[in-house]
């Protein structure tokens, strides 16, 4: 029980990356001007570069502000445990505390290392928790984007969730295409569409992406191979609409060095093996792999093992009880860049009972 009180006190961070120009400012000045009557409080990477409108900022050489509707802003100039740090103390002398951190990062950014702050410093882990990675994704530019950027696939397989937006301006096969694409790079993120940022604040906020208990809440979605494919995530439409929109770019997919692959077993593994195997994959291939989920079926174990990992960090935890003996699986799902699904396949395979 102690554990989960814990929990509850701790208070939730979303990370909110995208590229220049997919809109997070637009999402941030919302979050800060709206009267939601909640308290957020909002790091922004460098102040120089982000657009948030000056008139709101007041007095750029402080490093924390307070905006009229309660929520606070302030700027990561030194090292963001620190600036985390000072927000929870601030907070916790004022008696009343923030109900989210909004971290937003640069355009060109790897959420990676910030997400991993909040696993590595003890202090911090102790007053806050991980709830999302949340890309903003422009529907108009995004091919292009994910063609000659890097980062942007990176932003996109990292994330929890993904708004996308700006639909207004693509149309409806578009979309549709678009949307196919993302979920061959993140099979795991729902993808929430937008028009000038519109996403309403709850559907974002308080997503519990990160949180192990809330995997099991995404089960449907997470277990739900793309395209009702046997435990794939591709399929050949998209690559058909591929081909037919990518021609012009000479044909090269660059975003092949980045995929989801989707693993299932029925039968139980055991605990050891697939520990082994695991902590072995995620030493070798760690900064290859971005993210990582699973629900595990552990022989010996009426509980489900749920764990997730990002680059070589890895948590798990046995959660709530199997409902139904006979309907038990293991399933899991690595994004990263060059996996060998054959390879992951073979050891997941080696790790039954």
């Amino acid at each position: 029980m102690t554990e989960n009180t814990a929990a509850a006190a701790r208070t939730p961070v979303t990370v909110l990356t995208g590229y220049l120009g997919a809109g997070k400012t637009t999402l941030l000045n919302r979050i800060l001007t709206e009267d939601h009557g909640r308290r957020y409080a909002v790091i922004v990477n460098e102040f120089g570069e982000i657009g948030i409108d000056n008139d709101l900022v007041v007095g750029a050489d402080e490093e924390v502000f307070v905006m009229n509707n309660g929520c606070v802003c302030c700027t990561v100039r030194g090292d963001l445990i620190r600036v985390v740090q000072g927000l929870v103390k601030r907070q916790t002398r004022a008696g009343k505390g923030f109900d989210a951190i909004i971290i937003e990062t640069t355009g060109l950014a790897d959420p990676g290392p910030v997400a991993q702050t909040f696993f590595v410093d003890d202090d911090v882990k102790a007053r806050t928790r991980l709830d999302s990675v949340t890309t903003v994704v422009d529907a108009k530019h995004i091919l292009l984007r994910l063609s000659d950027s890097r980062e942007a696939r990176e932003q996109i397989a990292f994330a929890d969730q993904i708004v996308l937006n700006k639909t207004d301006l693509v149309s409806a096969d578009d979309l549709r295409m678009i949307e196919a694409r993302l979920h061959r790079l993140n099979p795991l993120a729902p993808i929430h569409r937008a028009e000038r940022s519109n996403v309403a604040l709850d559907a974002i906020l308080g997503r519990g992406g990160f949180d192990l208990d809330r995997i099991l809440d995404l089960e449907p979605e997470f277990l739900n191979p793309a395209h009702g494919e046997a435990g794939h995530v591709h399929d050949e439409h998209c690559d058909h609409d591929h081909d037919h929109h990518d021609h012009g770019h000479g044909g090269h997919r660059h975003e092949d060095d980045i995929k989801g692959v989707s693993l299932r077993l029925d039968r139980p593994v055991d605990s050891i093996k697939v520990t082994r195997w695991l902590s072995e994959l995620l030493a070798s291939q760690g900064p290859d792999i971005l993210r990582a989920k699973g629900i595990l079926d552990v022989k010996g174990e009426s509980r489900r093992l749920v764990f997730q990992a990002v680059h070589m960090i890895l948590e798990g935890d046995l959660q709530r009880e199997w409902r139904d003996a006979d309907d038990r699986y293991s399933r899991m799902v690595f994004i990263g860049r060059n996996l060998d699904e054959a390879a992951l396949k073979a050891g997941f395979d080696a790790c039954v009972a």
